[in-house]
């Protein structure tokens, strides 16, 4: 797991609460990537990418390869196939080349989106669902 921060987002943790991952502009990461918490890529990650929270891609962050996430944001751009157990959320400035499956899908104006996605139903309510 990489848990990458700076000192002042270190303390900005600390404060919140809150612990999330980041791969800063710059950075390339080529390989596996396993989270427990969020993360933020703002750098580029050539490879899978498994969060059990939320992935967030800044504008100039570039995954290329398979995320599983449960919320993700994407400011950035995404080159590959995306499974979001809960929102995905395309910002304007944000582009995916890929499939994607989620149960939410926000998409902005201007966004990119180049793919297919599925959205499975979502799970009834135990009071919805007939007898």
């Amino acid at each position: 797991m990489f848990n990458l921060f700076s000192k002042n987002m270190a303390n900005q943790s600390q404060q919140s609460g809150t612990m999330y991952n980041a791969i800063t502009a710059g950075s390339k990461i080529i390989g596996t990537i396993i989270a427990d918490g969020d993360i933020r890529i703002d750098g580029t990650v050539e490879g899978e990418m498994q969060c059990a929270g939320k992935v967030v891609i800044g504008e100039k962050g570039l995954i290329k390869g398979n995320v599983t996430c449960q919320n993700s944001e994407i400011m950035g751009t995404l080159d590959g196939k995306i499974i979001n157990s809960q929102t995905l959320a395309l910002r304007s400035t944000g582009k995916i080349k890929g499939e994607v499956q989620t149960q939410t899908l926000i998409v902005e104006p201007n966004a990119q989106f180049n793919g297919s996605c599925q959205m499975p139903a979502a799970a009834k309510p135990a009071a919805e669902v007939k007898r």
